[in-house]
């Protein structure tokens, strides 16, 4: 499942002054477990970066082509909680650099050549970024066939020879089952190790474990303690998670301060459930300042990143002219929006109908457009 639960029900209408939270199922159309976040899809460690220059332009390979419908693919609830943080790369043209090779080819897609500048740097010596490059590329399939049995051997020659990415990544390939046995207990363990060495995915891996208690001991304490370590590394989903944790008093002492101020950090990294549940707290004033021109831009951020509760919730307090000017054709084109992902709103409903023909038609265009440009 998604690691991006909010807290959230009811209607705005007359009780516009008390946004209250939205449930999980409401948010994301799933359940959640009792006294638990649900965790987000993971983000695959990318093996340990360094500084590359353009890859060779005589390889021979070419770069891997977007997928044009990868972004019309809805997102489903994972089943595993493979999570971490996306490691980004340095630009491939910084002046002066020494760079890489391997890794200049990989990020610009030239995995044929990735494959064969790290393996050669690989078979000369203990070299644990070329190591865990290989295991990137079989895990994956770039450039050569998908082998997750290989991937891990790489992966563990790379963690042997020091590499923290590749101890996370060996995490969650045994979390996974994918080329060797599924054991949750083995991918704590390797999560634990990657985590005392450094690695913020890791920690926050670690701390989900705790949260769920599946194979290894339910303790919120220690789920508390892992997300507190990744979130001071700003890995947004420890720190909404951390926020859940401080609010519920689940595993910490309950502070709706600080609760506060992780899911404002996580929105501000760009976590659309953080941004809206801070919405909520910065409307009612929970853990905030009661803010409601703040929230109606954070409802808005959310809104454009295709968030359906935050279209909701942003058409609403249009509709009304709380916390934003007045404007019901922008509040009915951002109803649609939400309605045709499948959250309906009776009171929005009627705003629709109320409206002169001529506004219901360019609420409907407006609509109609974001959602071709989202396409």
């Amino acid at each position: 499942m998604p690691f991006r639960a909010v807290l959230f029900a009811a209607a705005l209408g007359a009780t516009l002054a008390a946004l209250p939270s939205l449930s999980f199922a409401q948010a994301t159309g799933g359940a959640a477990p009792s006294g638990q976040a649900a965790p987000k899809p993971a983000a695959k460690p990318k093996p340990d970066p360094k500084p590359d220059p353009k890859p060779d332009a005589k390889s021979g390979n070419k770069p891997a082509k977007p997928d044009p419908k990868a972004a019309q693919r809805p997102r489903e609830p994972a089943p595993m909680p493979l999570l971490g943080q996306q490691i980004s790369y340095p630009s491939l043209d910084t002046p002066g650099g020494t760079g890489d090779l391997a890794y200049g080819a990989y990020q610009r897609g030239y995995y044929i050549s990735a494959f064969n500048e790290a393996l050669k740097r690989a078979r000369a010596g203990n070299d644990p970024a070329a190591m865990t490059l290989l295991g990137e590329l079989y895990s994956e399939g770039l450039g050569v066939p998908l082998d997750p049995k290989k991937a891990v051997e790489w992966y563990r020659k790379a963690a042997d020879a020091g590499s923290v990415s590749a101890l996370f990544a060996l995490g969650n390939m045994t979390l996974a089952g994918r080329g060797v046995p599924m054991d949750e207990p083995a991918a704590a363990q390797l999560f634990r190790q990657a985590a005392e060495k450094g690695s913020a995915g890791a920690a926050y891996n670690l701390g989900l474990l705790y949260l769920q208690g599946r194979k290894i001991p339910k303790e919120p304490s220690e789920a508390a303690r892992w997300f507190e370590i990744a979130a001071a590394k700003d890995v947004e989903d420890a720190q909404y998670a951390l926020g859940v944790l401080l609010k519920e008093g689940n595993g910490v002492d309950k502070d709706i301060a600080a609760s506060a101020r992780m899911i404002g950090a996580a929105a501000r990294l760009g976590h659309v459930t953080a941004q809206v549940e801070f919405a909520i707290m910065q409307f009612n004033g929970t853990g905030v300042p009661k803010d409601e021109a703040a929230a109606a831009a954070m409802f808005r951020k959310a809104a454009l990143a295709g968030n359906a509760i935050a279209q909701n919730r942003y058409a609403r307090l249009l509709a009304v002219g709380r916390g934003v000017a007045q404007d019901k054709v922008q509040a009915a084109a951002w109803h649609l929006v939400a309605k045709s992902r499948g959250l309906g709103d009776p009171m929005l409903d009627e705003v629709v109908a109320k409206l002169p023909e001529a506004d219901r038609k360019k609420a409907q265009a407006q609509a109609a457009r974001w959602e071709a440009g989202r396409a």
